[in-house]
């Protein structure tokens, strides 16, 4: 192998500050959430205005995914990682510093922002630093387990700011988190200097495209609040069809397209989108129920309630890293993938079963360890399949949809799954409550709650066997350490640009 064809010596110690810095976008979709009624209390949000917190995050980063992602190709990864970094630190700053809800609104959204920068750029240098096939099933590993347990660390971690400092401290964290990683980025990344796309930016494509996202996350969060029916939920997911099919014509059209069609139109790569997303939906859903199911039903403390859901975050690290990593050069992504999905919904339907008095080791500990394995097993290789076989200089918006579908199928599970939950918690009451003192008894308030947090993981357990189908059809790839798919394109160790030696 010639000296320009060795792969950068520091491919490994970069790896650690990529996966630092996808560990912190991850986990501040969720570590915010235990800190919010501290947060609402200190500031005097309404209980009308709460949601913003989360939504103004939610909103920017999966609005502008596809931007970040198109910006990370353009700029150069390493580049758009570190600007990412910069951005989401000083945006935590100004978040922590608060003194109205209207700062804290726009530090999260700014935070949003900077995370849609960011994301793509992180895994899009996974993708050209590693092209061995053995080192990319090791490298994704570690990535998969950080995108799939980051959420659930996310709630522990807020446990314990909150209850040891206060609120702000789980926006001042990432601070740390970001300095750390850009010390370690301008030390150890060296992406290739080729393989960036740098036409022109396709503005109608980003302009387009973000408006459709954002007022389809954003009708979902309406759709929470105010109704599936009201004129404003309906009015958003109409604008948000026809700017996403808009958006979708115009890419077709244009030479230098945001997202260029050949990277969902491939069978395996938009079964990898449509999967995650809906896997995803499955498991925001859970988080939110079991975060109320055992602090308003069983009395647990917030830092108590994060560490219950350390057995699901360790089944994923152990699935990501042991049995995804080790299989995914032995065996089809797809028999990983499903079989992943199948696990986790077999966890789902144990967690199912909870009753206000049920036993942590007898129901949630054998359900979240399932759950864990299961999801670990198949985000492995679902993040390194969704790159596997793009063209280099569509590294970056091929990242971004892998971030996008998680993003959405997030604010799609919340609010779909907590509409079903109060929908079946009503119908309990109406059943069961018949006179003023049944429907102040602290006990059948609790069973009401418990019904339907039941019936929406039900729901979630349903949605987890439609990702495994859809995995288990759509995906058709070869293993991956051949050099080439099922479909005949090539790998990535053909196509990308070889990381010069520094």
């Amino acid at each position: 192998m010639s000296e320009q064809l060795k792969p950068d010596p520091k491919r490994w110690t970069a790896l650690i500050f990529i996966a630092l810095a996808q560990l912190m976008v991850v986990l501040d979709a969720t570590v915010v959430n235990i800190a919010l009624p501290s947060a609402q209390k200190a500031l005097g949000i309404s209980n009308g205005d709460r949601q913003w917190v989360i939504t103004a995050y939610t909103l920017a980063f999966g609005g502008l995914l596809l931007f970040g992602g198109r910006i990370a190709d353009l700029w150069g990864r390493k580049n758009a990682f570190v600007v990412g970094l910069l951005g989401f630190a000083a945006a935590s700053a100004l978040g922590g510093a608060a003194v109205n809800p209207a700062m804290l609104y726009g530090a999260r959204a700014l935070q949003g922002a900077f995370g849609a920068l960011l994301a793509p750029a992180a895994l899009s240098l996974l993708a050209v630093m590693f092209t061995d096939a053995k080192e990319r099933a090791k490298a994704f590993g570690v990535y998969g387990a950080i995108a799939g347990a980051g959420a659930a660390v996310g709630l522990i971690l807020g446990g314990v700011l909150t209850q040891y400092l206060n609120w702000r401290w789980v926006l001042f964290v990432n601070i740390a988190f970001a300095v750390v990683a850009v010390i370690g980025a301008v030390m150890y990344i060296h992406e290739p200097a080729t393989g960036r796309n740098r036409n022109r930016l396709d503005i109608p494509g980003v302009v387009l495209a973000s408006a459709g996202l954002i007022s389809l996350v954003y009708g979902f969060s309406r759709a929470e609040s105010d109704g599936w029916t009201s004129s404003v939920t309906i009015g958003l997911f109409v604008a948000s069809v026809v700017l996403l099919a808009a958006f979708a014509f115009v890419e077709s059209r244009v030479r230098a397209a945001l997202l260029p069609l050949r990277v969902v139109t491939d069978r395996n790569r938009g079964g990898i989108y449509l999967s995650l997303g809906l896997a995803v939906i499955g498991m925001f859903g859970l988080f939110l129920f079991l975060t109320y199911y055992l602090q308003q039903v069983q009395g647990y403390s917030a830092l108590k309630s994060g560490f219950a859901f350390l057995p699901m975050v360790a089944g994923m690290i152990v699935g990501s890293t042991q049995i995804g990593a080790r299989l995914m050069l032995r065996v089809r992504p797809r028999l990983l993938m499903a079989p992943g999905f199948l696990v986790a919904a077999i966890g789902m339907a144990i967690l199912a079963q909870i009753k206000v008095d049920s036993s942590y080791a007898e129901v949630l500990l054998p359900g979240l360890v399932l759950m864990g394995l299961g999801m670990g097993t198949a985000f492995m290789p679902a993040m390194s399949l969704a790159t596997y076989g793009v063209r280099p200089e569509d590294a970056g918006v091929a990242s971004a949809m892998v971030n996008t579908s998680q993003q959405v199928g997030g604010s799609i599970g919340t609010a779909l799954l907590n509409t079903l939950a109060a929908s079946a918690t009503t119908s309990w009451a109406t059943s069961h409550m018949h006179t003023a003192a049944d429907r102040t008894n602290p006990l059948l308030i609790n069973e009401g709650a418990v019904h339907g947090y039941s019936v929406a993981i039900y729901v979630a357990m349903g949605i987890l066997l439609l990702a495994s189908v859809i995995a288990f059809t759509f995906l058709n790839a070869g293993v991956q350490n051949t050099g080439t798919r099922a479909d005949g394109d090539e790998s990535l160790e053909d196509i990308a640009i070889p990381v010069v030696a520094h």
